[in-house]
Order: C-alpha cells, then sequence, then structure tokens
C-alpha cells in the first residue's frame, strides 16, 4: 500500500444531493410554468375563456324560469364560472401540455432520472391546476360581489367540489393525451368532452329544467357532481343523500380515470 493512497482516503465518500418528492415536483413544476407562459394560445384560452363565458351564462339565464328550479341568477352563473375554469385552464391545458411533452421526448427523459411516474404527471400538472384554483376563487368571489350572492350556506360543499374537480380534471387530460396522437390534435381532442359538459353538466342549463330522464343521465357526467357540490354549498339544499351521491360519482370518474392512465398512458411520441 502507498503512501499516495493516504490522501485519497482521507477524503472520504463524495456526497450525494438528498431530493424529495416534494423538491422534484417542486422543480419541474416551476419549469412546466415557464414552459406554460412562453405558449401564449394556451394562456389565452386558460385565462381569457374562463372570465368571458359567464356572461353568455347570464345573458342566457334571464330568458329561463330559474325559480321553478329554485335557482337564481347567481346560482346558476357562479358553478358554471368555476365549471369553465376546469374545463379551459386545467382540463384543455393539460392535455396539450402532456402530448407536446411526450412528443418532445420530455417525459421519456424525465423517467430516466429520479423521478417517479406519478411525479412526473403531478409535477407537470401542478402549475395548471394552482391556475385553476386562483382562477375558480376569483371568479367565485367576482360572481358573488356582482351578482349580490349571500354567503354561502354550506362552504365546506363548495371547496370540496372545487378540489374534486380539479383533481379529476387533471386525471381525465392525462386520459385524453393518452389516445391523442399530435400538439395539433391536442386542441381538438378535448372539444367532445368539453361541450357535453357546457351543455349536460348544468352549465348553461340547470338539470331541473330537463326531463327526469334526461336529468337522471346527465347527473352521471363527470363535471355534473361538481356543479353539483359548488351550487349546494351557496344554497344548503343538498340533501345528505344527494351530497354523498354527487360525492360518488366524482370519486368514481377520478379512479376510473387513474386507473385509465395507469395502463394507457403513453411515455414515448405515437407512430
Amino acid at each position: 500500500m502507498s503512501a499516495t493512497d493516504a490522501p485519497a482516503r482521507a477524503k472520504g465518500p463524495a456526497r450525494t444531493a438528498v431530493t424529495t418528492p416534494r423538491s422534484r415536483m417542486t422543480a419541474l413544476a416551476r419549469a412546466e410554468l415557464t414552459l406554460l407562459g412562453r405558449n401564449k394560445g394556451t394562456v389565452f384560452a386558460a385565462l381569457f375563456i374562463p372570465f368571458v363565458m359567464p356572461f353568455s351564462v347570464r345573458a342566457g339565464a334571464e330568458e329561463m324560469d330559474l325559480g321553478k328550479a329554485g335557482l337564481t341568477i347567481g346560482t346558476l352563473v357562479l358553478p358554471a364560472a368555476i365549471g369553465f375554469s376546469l374545463l379551459f385552464a386545467v382540463y384543455s391545458a393539460l392535455v396539450g401540455v402532456f402530448v407536446v411533452r411526450r412528443e418532445e421526448l420530455v417525459l421519456k427523459r424525465l423517467r430516466t432520472g429520479e423521478l417517479r411516474d406519478v411525479e412526473i404527471l403531478a409535477g407537470s400538472a401542478l402549475p395548471a391546476v394552482l391556475s385553476g384554483l386562483v382562477q375558480s376563487l376569483l371568479l367565485a368571489v367576482g360572481c358573488a360581489v356582482l351578482l349580490d350572492l349571500p354567503a354561502p350556506s354550506a362552504p365546506l360543499l363548495s371547496v370540496v367540489g372545487l378540489l374534486l374537480g380539479l383533481v379529476m380534471c387533471a386525471a381525465l387530460a392525462a386520459v385524453t393525451a393518452s389516445f391523442t396522437k399530435t400538439g395539433e390534435s391536442a386542441q381538438v381532442t378535448p372539444l367532445p368532452f368539453t361541450f357535453v359538459s357546457m351543455l349536460a353538466s348544468g352549465l348553461f342549463f340547470p338539470l331541473e329544467l330537463l326531463p327526469d330522464r334526461v336529468a337522471s343521465v346527465c347527473e352521471l357526467l363527470p363535471l355534473t357532481p361538481v356543479v353539483t357540490l359548488v351550487r349546494g354549498g351557496w344554497t344548503g339544499d343538498l340533501s345528505a343523500a344527494e351530497t354523498l351521491g354527487a360525492a360518488a360519482t366524482a370519486v368514481a370518474w377520478t379512479v376510473l380515470a387513474v386507473f385509465a392512465v395507469r395502463r394507457r398512458f403513453r411515455w414515448e411520441p405515437r407512430h
């Protein structure tokens, strides 16, 4: 053994940086926020459309007999505004994010590092989810002030509905991205779910004004329980059974979407 070995041994093993799931996801979310800010089209759709669409709902509400459904213009427009935010700021935006990052091989490269699959998806979705959360809160406050709504009777229901909607829309975006081939087609594939939700989940037309059979089917759509819980938090007229039914429907869709993502999500470009 030579004397030159001693200094090498004295240095000891090199220290490696220790990362946590939280730090890894935060770093990924910060990078994704930077990339998202450079996409002007996505930013416009996510931030502008949800603030404009409630005016269309308000104009249409003046032609409806909302009193028959036990609603007011405020209790129709406010949940609709939050629904639009979930559809455009979270769901539609994330479909594009997942597809573009996949086609650019970003997701594939991330999988070769310390990040786990769930951390990659969650970190990539975090900026859009936080944007949807902040936007929904601003829309709720704005609608409450401008439409002279009283304080919510059961605010916890509205909070639960919003949180369930954020998680569910992020998961459904990953499902949609799994069968979306290109970034260009990512502008089209979210449209069926978006249009069905706007027309049949209580955003434009209260389900109470629809025929019973049609309303029963619409109640099973993914966004309907979110709208029901948010509206019920303001009106306070949801029974325990209705509350549990809406929450169970939202959770069921979320679990189904997560299962589909685990089975079908693609990490490499489609050919």
